[in-house]
């Protein structure tokens, strides 16, 4: 992929880079002890540093692996840490795995910083401002009802998002209305309009007026003016120099680069809490909308007093259908307005209490009219009165939905009795589209008329029911089935987790190890198998049947490719465990068998320096054997002091400072003997060869001065004999 990349493209990532990591730096240094990323790409890949920059920006205790001898598997424990932690706050990572940033993916750990820059500081600082509340209000909608008929569905409150665009207008807003555009600056972006350094230093000017002296840096060169506007803006207001002049003094200056620096000047303006919105103070708006909700709060209540004079009113079954038809479209035409009102402008996302007012109002007009609407359907002449009674079961079946539980196993259940249900209701879908149909033709029942509005109604909602029921049912088979994914690979990562720990002494480790040969082996693989293929079976059900809902970011193939990256990460880190787990438990068997020979040996050395000299020398001549056993000892036990537990690291470190001790003591005095045994090897080798080269000297010598006959053959044979020889 990176190979396709331009030289632009590749420039922009080491500015986002060199940027990103003294954002990260300037907050690290407030760490006890202070920390400091020098290769963004290679220092974050345990999770250290990315957890402490987690905690310095939340204030909140996180978990973390920590030790010179982590493993990757310990790595992406912490990774992983640090991701659950932002998705416990509703950040949204996109396309963001563990692996990924353990593997140093420039890309993918870029794209996380950004996500925690944005959140942390941009988002952050420009949540008060009101461009961006409008933004997210205007982004988000709330759930309307999917039939025509539909009045029990209150409309339902969600909470708005801060969303990247609109951050990044609310930014942008901000510094042209307080800064640049009373100086005549036109700022439309973060990119080229920052590149001659007079937006920073309107900016710094809006913030200090008497600090910057505006006419004298109208028309200076561009590197000299962001210069000493980063300068100025460090010294005078402590903001650090996140961007190189060099990096901004370009045709396109990084946008994700110089909104982060330009962020940073929020945090120093004295009323960023208060500004206007289409010349309005905040106040004034609050005020209006708490008087439209309680205008909005009257008028529900006025409508179900109508509501319920209505239902008191005289008259024909075709009257009555008339008065709650027009009641009934009355509350439709407001279904917009008060789901605007529903709509949370504060930081937790709850309402309001004249919000919360509204919201019972809604619900308690609308339940009236539904229970008014079915006892009107009942009244109609049997067998239309079953059908209308069977439709509103109908209807009710394909407007539920399933309030999804903390624990995915919990949802699936729901899901699953929602779903047999819903088939039990649906499956007599045909039986009564034909007594219907048959009704509707006649437009009477047995000759007895009956509303053509109420029959007209009806046929349009059987018409519904019959062109939705295929779907809906297909929805709830994939949900299930997507509850149930979910379920297993939660399950997965919660026994990842229990085995990416701290370990305890050998026993422990080893019923460890079967324990995850008897969870792994016993169909672990096949179940997930078996899971994905129902899913992906009825999501290409549910897809055929619906394309709609394969679009954006909760998409369908969306979903299932992101539980296919998920099951590789999570199988690949799965199946490392093992041989994590009989790596400890190798070191364990050789620090144990290491340290109880060294301990024996030792007690016997002690022993031997009393004895005469002939005895030390033949005693303490395998001495270099002890050195590669005592190694040995020290790396095992090390790497077990890394891994394992607190209690047991205490242990460890005991029992190794009393056997160095001894060994070091012991040492001193025998050193002189650590290479006899070499020595003696060497000596006698020496001798060897000698000796060979002796016998071949002698042979060789005889040869020469045995006599030979002086002839042609006779002199080629000797030089023959000679050679072979030698």
């Amino acid at each position: 992929r990176r190979l396709s990349w331009t030289s632009s493209q590749y420039e922009q990532e080491a500015v986002q880079k060199r940027t990103f990591t003294k954002w990260i730096n300037s907050h690290l240094a407030k760490h006890v002890p202070p920390l400091e990323v020098k290769d963004l790409f290679d220092d974050i890949k345990d999770g250290v540093m990315l957890l402490a920059l987690l905690e310095i920006l939340s204030g909140q205790k996180l978990p973390c692996e920590q030790g010179k001898k982590l493993k990757r598997i310990h790595w992406v424990a912490n990774i992983g840490t640090a991701l659950k932690f932002l998705e416990g706050r509703k950040i949204r990572l996109v396309n963001i795995n563990s692996t990924d940033i353990v593997d140093g993916r420039p890309s993918i750990v870029l794209g996380l910083v950004w996500t925690i820059i944005l959140y942390f500081q941009i988002e952050e600082l420009t949540s008060s401002l009101p461009e961006l509340q409008a933004f997210s209000s205007s982004s988000s909608s709330l759930d309307s009802s999917t039939s025509s008929t539909d009045t029990t569905s209150p409309p339902v409150k969600r909470r708005p998002l801060a969303l990247p665009g609109g951050a990044r207008k609310a930014l942008l807003r901000w510094v042209q209305q307080t800064a640049t555009k009373c100086l005549g600056l036109d700022v439309k972006d973060f990119g080229p309009s920052w590149r001659t350094g007079l937006a920073f230093f309107a900016v710094i000017n809006a913030l200090r007026p008497n600090l910057v002296d505006m006419e004298r840096v109208w028309r200076r060169p561009n590197r000299e003016n962001l210069q000493e506007a980063f300068l100025l803006a460090e010294t005078e207001l402590g903001i650090p120099q996140l961007l190189d002049p060099e990096d901004v003094d370009v045709d396109k200056p990084d946008e994700k680069s110089v909104m982060t620096y330009v962020a940073q000047f929020l945090k120093h303006h004295p009323d960023r809490k208060q500004s206007d919105l289409g010349g309005k103070p905040e106040e004034a708006v609050t005020r209006e909308q708490r008087k439209s909700q309680r205008e909005l709060k009257m008028w529900l209540d006025q409508l179900e007093k109508e509501a319920v004079h209505a239902q008191e009113t005289q008259g024909s079954l075709a009257q009555q259908y008339q008065l709650f038809k027009s009641l009934q479209v009355q509350l439709e035409m407001k279904r917009k307005q008060v789901e605007g009102a529903l709509q949370s402008t504060q930081r937790d996302g709850m309402l309001t209490v004249d919000q919360a007012l509204v919201k019972q109002a809604w619900e308690r007009v609308s339940n009236r009219l539904l229970d008014w609407h079915l006892r009107l359907d009942r009244s109609l002449p049997a067998p239309l009165g079953t059908v209308g009674e069977w439709l509103h079961e109908a209807e009710g079946a394909l407007r539920q939905e399933i309030t999804v539980q903390q624990a995915h196993d919990i949802t699936a259940s729901t899901v699953h009795r929602a779903l047999e249900q819903h088939k039990d209701v649906l499956r007599s879908l045909e039986s009564h589209q034909q007594i219907f149909q048959r009704i509707h033709k006649d437009r009477s029942v047995d000759g007895v008329p009956v509303p053509q509005d109420q029959l007209q109604d009806m046929a349009e909602r059987m018409n519904f029911v019959s062109t939705s029921s295929s779907v809906h049912l297909a929805r709830m088979e994939f949900l299930e089935n997507k509850h149930h994914m979910q379920a297993f690979l939660t399950l997965a990562e919660s026994r990842l987790k229990s085995w990416i720990i701290k370990y305890g002494h050998q026993e422990s480790v080893e019923l460890m190890l079967r324990n995850y040969i008897v969870s792994i082996f016993q169909h672990f693989f096949e179940n997930y198998e078996a899971l994905f293929q129902s899913l992906k079976q009825s999501a290409e059900t549910y897809v055929s049947m619906d394309s709609s809902v394969d679009e954006g970011e909760m998409g369908v193939r969306r979903f299932m490719r992101e539980v296919v990256t998920q099951w590789r990460s999570l199988s690949m880190e799965v199946r490392s465990v093992r041989s994590m787990l009989e790596e400890v438990l190798s070191n364990w068997e050789r620090y144990g068998s290491t340290v109880a020979s060294l301990q024996a040996w030792l007690e016997d050395a002690e022993e031997a320096q009393n004895q005469p000299e002939k005895v030390k020398q033949e005693f303490f001549r395998n001495l270099s054997h002890w050195m590669d056993q005592h190694t040995a000892m020290n790396d095992a036990g090390n790497f077990l002091i890394e891994t394992c537990d607190e209690t047991v690291s205490l242990d460890l470190k005991q029992q190794l400072l009393l056997l160095n001790g001894r060994w070091r003591d012991l040492f001193l005095k025998v050193k002189q003997y650590a290479h006899s045994d070499e020595l003696e090897k060497w000596r006698k080798d020496h001798l060897r060869a000698v000796w060979t080269l002796k016998e071949l000297l002698e042979a060789a010598e005889a040869k020469l001065n045995a006599p030979v006959q002086v002839s042609l053959l006779g002199v080629k044979a000797f030089l023959e004999d000679v050679e072979v020889g030698l």
